[in-house]
């Protein structure tokens, strides 16, 4: 049963037979026939059918539910492009990225549509470990070619569209009108870590949100989903008054907004203001509609002061007082800030706790150990997003460049599409 499997459906259960029972002495295998509860055993045969964790049972038990699978709290927002040095490696090269992915339970390995292999992972070092692994143990000594390191931003709105942005359907008879705001603050959090979510009951979600965020308890009850993936940390929720017609379109809105929050959007409400629909069924399918939703999603989403948000580190410094200078130093080249120094008691230790953007960690740690000459230990795990203070849409500013980097990696028109394409004129 893998961690998706619901008790009585049939998606993601695989009835397979284990092949033989192995127990590990030192580097050798042992075949055994049965073993007592409470060891660890290696079974064969399985590993086809099993990506990061599965659970297991005999065919007989049809009530077994699956074990949950492991949820992190930090989320892999570093990333790497491999290639084969060599052509006639890419067969190894897919095989090894299928292992790594097996091995390791916070990798996560994806083709690009450009076509590249991507590893992404927690920081720098889990990375270079990763790629160690899949040169050494699962390519048996293959050279690959790493890209730099690329970090994973996300998108939001700073505040409320200046203006209810409109689309029409590519046959002109429907038209959607939409708003983008920005979440309350700590709601998007909320959600990733589950507090609010789509399997929730209505009328306690209702609840929270009206106690906790201050919404309206009717509006929160009229929550259509939410994205990326149906769980992500952006909602749309209808405001409408009296439009016909609107069950019938609103998978095709929802399929909509979930294929254009896949462009790692955070923490924006789409508010749906009204609908013109035709009144022929036939002319409001999933064709005209769900292209529709995803143009008037960005067309809000341009009008409310689109920011970037960047992932940061919350980073752990050990080290003697005389290093300290050399820190502050390092961090703040970095853009990074210090808001704790504590000494450790007893010792001539300090604690020093800092915020450092991911983008600026790269070499961070050799850097750091450069300048106090090896006295400091830093510790990074992933903590929050920042927002980037510079308008993306500005020519020059500092997010401007970010992105359009990141067009020119994916091949796109470095470009930004303007408005105009998104929405249309009455």
């Amino acid at each position: 049963m893998g961690p998706n499997y619901v008790p009585g459906q049939k998606k993601d259960l695989y009835v397979k037979s284990v092949q033989r029972t192995v127990i590990w002495m030192g580097k050798k295998q042992e075949s055994v026939e049965d073993v007592p509860c409470g060891n660890t055993v290696a079974m064969v045969g399985l590993d086809h059918f099993i990506t990061k964790n599965a659970t297991l049972t005999n065919e007989k038990e049809v009530d077994a539910h699956p074990i949950r699978a492991m949820k992190f709290s930090v989320s892999p927002v570093v990333r790497f492009a491999v290639s084969c040095k060599v052509a006639s490696d890419l067969p190894k090269l897919v095989e090894g990225l299928k292992c790594l992915a097996k091995s390791d339970p916070m990798v996560v390995c994806t083709i690009e549509e450009s076509g590249e292999h991507i590893i992404a992972g927690a920081g720098e070092l889990h990375l270079e470990i990763c790629l160690k692994d899949l040169v050494e143990d699962f390519m048996g000594g293959a050279e690959i070619n790493q890209s730099k390191p690329v970090v994973s931003f996300r998108e939001t709105v700073l505040e409320k569209s200046c203006r209810t942005v409109m689309s029409k359907s590519p046959n002109k008879h429907n038209r959607l009108y939409m708003e983008a705001r920005p979440l309350e603050g700590g709601l998007a959090k909320a959600i990733d870590d589950g507090r609010v979510g789509p399997q929730d009951d209505p009328k306690s979600r209702a609840k929270i949100l009206a106690e906790e965020f201050g919404w309206d308890k009717d509006l929160a009850k009229k929550i259509w989903c939410f994205g990326p993936e149906t769980t992500g940390p952006n909602m749309v929720v209808d405001m409408c008054k009296g439009v016909q017609y609107l069950n019938e379109i609103k998978d095709s809105v929802v399929a909509g907004f979930q294929w254009s929050s896949k462009e790692n959007m955070r923490g924006i409400c789409f508010e749906v203001c009204d609908m013109i629909l035709h009144a022929d069924a036939i002319h409001r399918g999933g064709g005209q509609v769900i292209p529709t939703a995803r143009r008037v999603v960005y067309a809000a989403q341009l009008t409310a002061k689109p920011r970037l948000l960047e992932p940061v580190y919350l980073v752990k410094i050990q080290s003697p007082e005389q290093a300290l200078g050399g820190i502050y130093g390092v961090l703040n080249q970095r853009r990074g800030h210090v808001f704790e120094e504590m000494q450790r008691p007893g010792s001539p230790l300090y604690n020093i706790k800092a915020y450092l953007p991911v983008i600026e960690s790269f070499g961070f740690s050799a850097a750091l150990r450069a300048a106090t000459s090896g006295q400091a230990f830093p510790q990074c795990v992933f903590d929050h997003w920042d927002m980037l203070s510079s308008d993306p849409l500005e020519v020059g500013s500092h997010a401007a460049q970010i992105v359009s980097d990141i067009r020119k990696r994916k091949g796109l028109k470095e470009q930004m599409t303007p408005l105009s394409e998104f929405e249309d004129k009455l």
